[in-house]
């Protein structure tokens, strides 16, 4: 478990970040680990304080992709499933968070085939840098 604090991030995550936080969005993690990781880890890129919570799945007392991790995020963010973006590399957990009435955003780095057994993204993207541009061009309204 130490080896995790010696991770970095991926090249477009800060500029991704930026972009995000500064087209208004609010952003939290959720983790299957720590907190603590996940705060190291954004302390380190200087990403922390576009933040406003680290979460992790120990308060939640279930691990993703259960539909009641994403709905502790929700709660605690203080806002309904659907008003809430999923933004992963997992396909298990855009699946979990989709599941559990949130919209999904699939970073797919490999350009890979999405496992067609999980529920859908909304939305996919190459690299972070491209989901607020994604994000500013849709209509609003429920994601399709």
């Amino acid at each position: 478990m130490d080896g995790f604090a010696a991770l970095g991030v991926h090249p477009d995550v800060p500029d991704g970040i930026k972009a995000l936080a500064g087209a208004g969005h609010r952003m939290v993690t959720l983790s299957n680990g720590s907190a603590a990781v996940a705060e190291r880890l954004l302390g380190s890129c200087r990403l922390r304080d576009q933040f406003e919570a680290c979460l992790s799945v120990e308060d939640a007392g279930v691990w993703k992709p259960a539909r009641a991790a994403y709905l502790y995020a929700a709660a605690a963010c203080g806002v309904e499933p659907a008003e809430m973006l999923m933004v992963a590399v997992h396909p298990w957990d855009i699946d979990g968070a989709g599941r559990a009435g949130m919209r999904t955003a699939w970073i797919d780095r490999d350009s890979g085939p999405y496992p067609e057994y999980f529920m859908a993204p909304d939305l996919r993207v190459s690299a972070l840098g491209n989901l607020a541009e994604r994000l500013s061009s849709r209509p609003s309204g429920p994601a399709s």
